[in-house]
């Protein structure tokens, strides 16, 4: 089973690949208006039926396509590398299903602002890609941008800090395990499944459970499903085609949507100071993605592994 491919250095960028990445980013910009409709259920049973319905989807999926072949010759350290992309994913939905129901998308919103820059600094430190001194300046203003708004709130923004980590480490991932995009989150799915489960069905013999609290709820919880696999099968895609850094770079467009939703929306609050963090972080992604445009046609120069 062959490896994942990266963009050869010198070869420009691919355009399927990019068009995925957009299509993957601009739908997940609108999930904090699906997920604010599954109320009266709490995080955790949202997160759990997520899962599950997730994982009834890709079974069918990866059925019509003949692809359990791919999962049942995968060797252990390939489970190992799901299993590691099931866990930073879960708590990356967890995180985010919690941020709704608090009502602080916009900081939902700066985690993803962030996390392309963190997917860029993890490019660094693990796959030891080379970047430029743009990009360095970008991810300085990111700092920056980091302690004004931990003075500001004071705390650091755990929440946003801990999405952008968790999608950041999920997206490494993705480029080294050895399964098209459909295997890799049916597998996904299969690690996190009987965990959901478990969850739920002691959620139903305790009486917590709202599966089944009117029609339409209960079919609200199960296109948690569909509406979980398709952005990441399109992002798993993307991820397998173009660079870290460019899959990175092509995030901004979420946390757009989100931002625009928390605030003018959910009506969440923007104080000065809290607004210069934001307008940090845009400077750094605009320089960031300015240097992308003008050196396009040339990935990330990486070093040997």
């Amino acid at each position: 089973m062959g490896q994942p491919r990266r963009a050869p250095a010198g070869q420009p960028t691919d355009g399927r690949g990019i068009a995925l990445g957009v299509a993957a980013y601009t739908l997940w910009g609108m999930f904090p208006a699906f997920w604010g409709l599954l109320e009266p259920a709490n995080a955790v049973e949202i997160l759990a039926q997520r899962i599950v319905w997730t994982l009834v989807l890709m079974a069918g999926v990866l059925t019509l396509y003949k692809g359990w072949p791919r999962l049942r010759v995968l060797r252990a350290r390939g489970w190992l590398m799901v299993t590691a992309a099931a866990v930073a994913i879960a708590v990356n939905w967890g995180l985010f299903i919690y941020g709704v129901g608090i009502h602080h998308v916009v900081e939902i919103a700066l985690g993803y602002f962030m996390s392309p820059l963190v997917s860029v600094l993890l490019g660094v430190l693990v796959l030891r890609e080379r970047l430029r001194a743009a990009q360095w300046v970008a991810l300085g203003l990111a700092v920056v941008a980091v302690l004004i708004l931990s003075v500001e709130n004071g705390r650091p923004p755990w929440l946003a800090l801990a999405l952008a980590a968790s999608f950041g480490i999920y997206g490494l991932i993705k480029k080294t395990v050895p399964l098209p995009a459909t295997a890799s989150l049916t597998g996904e799915s299969l690690v996190l499944g009987p965990v959901a489960i478990g969850y739920l069905i002691w959620l139903a013999v305790i009486g917590h459970s709202s599966f089944g609290a009117g029609a339409l709820h209960t079919v609200l919880l199960i296109a948690g499903g569909p509406v979980t696999a398709a952005p990441l099968l399109l992002f798993g895609a993307a991820a397998r085609r173009i660079p870290l850094a460019t899959v990175g770079t092509l995030m901004y467009l979420t946390p757009t949507l989100q931002f625009l939703w928390g605030v003018l929306v959910n009506g969440e609050p923007m104080p000065g100071s809290e607004l210069a963090g934001f307008v940090l972080v845009w400077v750094a992604l605009a320089i960031f993605t300015a240097d992308l445009w003008r050196n396009r046609g040339r990935s990330v120069r990486a070093l040997p592994l």
